[in-house]
């Protein structure tokens, strides 16, 4: 076989969060007309718990 030289793969990082970051400002407004506006600091709070403890579970690894 003939051996050819690699790329670099690309690095989507930024344009990964960006899109991240869209759709949960997108979930946030449709909790928002659908329930209100405290249904969007209690999802906040309630992902930011959860964020925290799988942060805290892979920290025990």
């Amino acid at each position: 076989m003939h051996e050819r030289e690699r790329k670099k793969a690309p690095d989507y990082t930024d344009t990964t969060l960006v899109m991240g970051l869209m759709n949960l400002i997108y979930l946030f407004f449709v909790l928002w007309a659908l329930f209100g506006f405290w249904a969007v600091p209690a999802a906040g709070l309630a992902l930011n718990l959860a964020i925290g403890r799988l942060a805290a579970r892979r920290a025990r690894r």
